[in-house]
């Protein structure tokens, strides 16, 4: 089903908080606080720290969070389907990017209930366009798996990308982050960005091997920009074969492979997709 317009039905509206200084809520995030029947909220405590804040009173809070927020559809649906509108909070930042909110989102579109995105506040585009590095092309990671074996893994399959890499880090995990993007990605320029709009702001900018040996005991929420892969790889060393499987190793199936390979080379994929093929029998 595709929907036009709105129609004055029954809406999921997903309302982005401020991640540091309250004065950075926007006027319609406040509006919709008002207008909304219910709140579905990360943490309720936060959440009515920020409506007392705006003497907005009066309104049903639901905890939402990652461990219950599959059993919270049915509560979803039933205010929907009763005719009530439901705004969708997360601590800081924006529903759904590095937070909870996606579940519900999904059961609410699958229903054919409206779903509306307000614009406001998140740490990933201020770290970014503070960082000095490269906007016009770039990846947003999030968080890295907790588990070091996994989290090499992950930034060997992004290591090779020619984008600007954005990822959110902990302060007791960043220092090993941090040691495994040196030996992963080599020693590029990054951009650390702490306690966004927060009192305590501050923005580290170097290489990495600098600012490891600068950041010890750091503390609050950390935003990590890196330099893109700025070296040009060479794959003239490589058969058809290597090259494809290359790409398959770094995480591509092979139809995705065989196209990468196609554009690096300048050949069709067809030929690529021959050559492989008939290379491996």
């Amino acid at each position: 089903m595709i929907q036009k317009s709105y129609n004055n039905t029954p809406s999921l509206y997903l309302i982005p908080t401020p991640i540091g200084n309250l004065e950075d809520i926007t006027y319609r995030a406040l509006k919709i606080l008002k207008e909304v029947d219910v709140i579905f909220a990360e943490d309720t405590r936060v959440t009515k720290n920020l409506l007392n804040k705006f003497n907005i009173e009066n309104k049903k809070i639901i905890s939402n969070y990652e461990h219950n927020e599959i059993k919270n559809c049915e509560k979803l649906l039933k205010y929907l389907n009763e005719g009530y509108n439901v705004g969708l909070v997360t601590d800081r930042g924006t529903p759904v990017i590095s937070d909870p909110g996606y579940v519900l989102v999904k059961v609410a579109l699958e229903n054919n209930f409206n779903v509306i995105a307000l614009p406001g506040p998140t740490a990933l585009i201020p770290a970014l366009i503070v960082s000095g590095l490269e906007t016009s092309s770039f990846l947003f990671y999030g968080f890295l798996n907790n588990k070091e074996e996994k989290r090499k893994k992950e930034l060997e399959k992004l290591k090779n990308l020619e984008y600007t890499l954005i990822f959110y880090e902990s302060p007791q995990r960043i220092q090993k982050t941090l040691k495994n993007m040196l030996e992963i990605f080599g020693d590029r320029k990054i951009s650390i960005s702490r306690e966004i709009s927060k009192r305590y702001e501050t923005v580290y900018r170097g290489i990495i091997s600098e600012i490891i040996n600068t950041i010890s005991n750091i503390k609050g929420e950390l935003v990590i920009v890196v330099e893109k892969n700025k070296e040009k790889n060479n794959y003239e060393h490589l058969t058809i074969i290597e090259h494809v499987n290359l790409y398959i190793k770094e995480g591509l199936n092979q139809k995705e492979a065989i196209k990468k390979v196609a554009e690096d080379r300048k050949i069709s994929k067809r030929e690529v997709y021959e050559k492989y093929h008939k290379i491996k029998k």
